[in-house]
């Protein structure tokens, strides 16, 4: 007999959760897209994008997903040749780096590998041996969605200034904006790279450039071709020139029911202090079944881990065999172990990865925690007690209702 006869829940790190009034305010026919309401709706994103950034500089929309606005940034910053430092933890960067190759950009990348968080002083050190200024821009992300590291952003722009690099710094923050504390101008970001699918709550289908003063003035040696150009969709004289053509439409209602419920209702500083609280309790179960077994965190040091995404290792197959439990017998999808192999190698199968991004709350928090604990008793995999007593007291001590 399964028990999975009711709404079934994506647990993975993006596309996360759409809550039911965006996909309300995306049901709705194609409207006008010459003049009238679509025009000032687009119009009210910019702001509140901006406010979820935490700039007060340039915003453009794509129509991609991330890896599109990853070749946006590189497209307006850089040019054949140039020169790039990738600071590579876990799998995205590598990313990055591997379509800037793709560009004709010379990437050197220092590897942290799949659990280490990016090293300042390592920054520092190279960027202190560039005496020729061959490095053009250093790249990072902040949350890698495949370790769930989260990397330290003001201590690397730190690293950078000690340096005394000009070199333009891009921040990759697809899996954190709007999940983890992020603030593009106080901590001296040039370029920040975001999509919607994560945090913010949206369809998988649109993407963001936030950009500096100093990031658009890079744009005049580069050549980003008249689709990837920032400047005509950061500063339209047409409406169509913020999309390269035909605006997203359902996306941009969508986008404009999250951003309210973020910005207007939430509130972005109670945004990040929910995630953190709902990490925290995910944190407290997959401890207490490590107590009992071999489930640990890929990220031993909880000051390094996202409150995004957590990545789970277990003893060998036993993550395989949860994913495959948990989305047939309860309805809940469980990230895969990407980044730890190929399909069905060791290190795929012994890994998965819990989303607990955007649209959460206490009752889909226990039904993710629940449904793994059912698994691994139904499955006969040691494991210890108590994770979900141990969750709900991390949330009893950060909730604000109290009699």
């Amino acid at each position: 007999m399964s028990l999975n006869h009711g709404r079934e829940q994506l647990a993975i790190p993006g596309p996360s959760v759409i809550p039911d009034r965006v996909l309300a305010a995306m049901h709705r026919p194609s409207p006008n897209i010459y003049e009238g309401e679509l025009i000032d709706l687009t119009a009210s994103l910019y702001p509140d994008l901006k406010a979820v950034a935490r700039t007060a500089h340039s915003a453009a929309i794509y129509i991609s997903n991330g890896h599109g606005a990853w070749e946006a940034a590189l497209r307006n910053t850089l040019v054949e040749g140039d020169g790039i430092l990738v600071l590579a933890t876990g799998r995205f960067a590598d990313g990055w780096a591997d379509l800037a190759e793709s560009l004709g950009i010379d990437c050197t990348r220092i590897d942290f590998g799949m659990q280490g968080q990016a090293d300042p002083a390592k920054l520092e050190e190279a960027l202190q041996a560039d005496t020729e200024k061959r490095y053009k821009a250093v790249l990072v992300v902040q949350t890698d969605t495949a370790s769930s590291v989260r990397n330290d952003i003001p201590a690397l722009r730190q690293a950078i200034d000690t340096a005394g690099h000009d070199a333009l710094f891009m921040v990759d923050c697809i899996a954190s904006l709007g999940c983890d504390r992020y603030e593009m101008d106080q901590w001296g970001v040039d370029v920040t790279v975001a999509a919607c699918q994560k945090g913010l709550m949206t369809p998988a289908g649109i993407a963001f450039l936030f950009f500096n003063e100093k990031a658009a003035a890079a744009r005049g040696r580069a050549r980003p071709g008249l689709y990837w150009d920032w400047h005509p969709r950061a500063n339209p004289e047409i409406y169509y020139q913020q999309f390269g053509g035909t605006a997203p439409t359902q996306h941009l209602y969508g986008l404009r029911a999250a951003l309210d419920m973020i910005v207007h209702e939430e509130g972005l500083e109670n945004v990040w202090n929910r995630h953190e609280t709902l990490a925290q309790a995910y944190w407290a179960a997959v401890d207490a079944w490590g107590a009992g077994g071999k489930i640990c965190h890929n990220i031993a040091d909880r000051q390094k881990r996202s409150c995004a995404v957590s990545t789970i290792e277990t003893a060998p197959e036993d993550a395989a065999r949860l994913r495959k439990w948990t989305e047939k017998e309860a309805g809940i999808t469980l990230g895969i172990g990407l980044g730890f192999g190929t399909p069905g190698s060791a290190g795929y199968n012994r890994r998965f990865r819990i989303g607990h991004m955007g649209h959460q709350n206490i009752p889909m928090t226990f039904g993710v925690i629940g449904a793994i604990d059912t698994a691994l008793k139904a499955l006969g995999i040691d494991h210890g007690d108590g994770a979900l007593e141990a969750a709900a007291k991390v949330m009893a001590a950060n909730t604000t209702a109290k009699e």
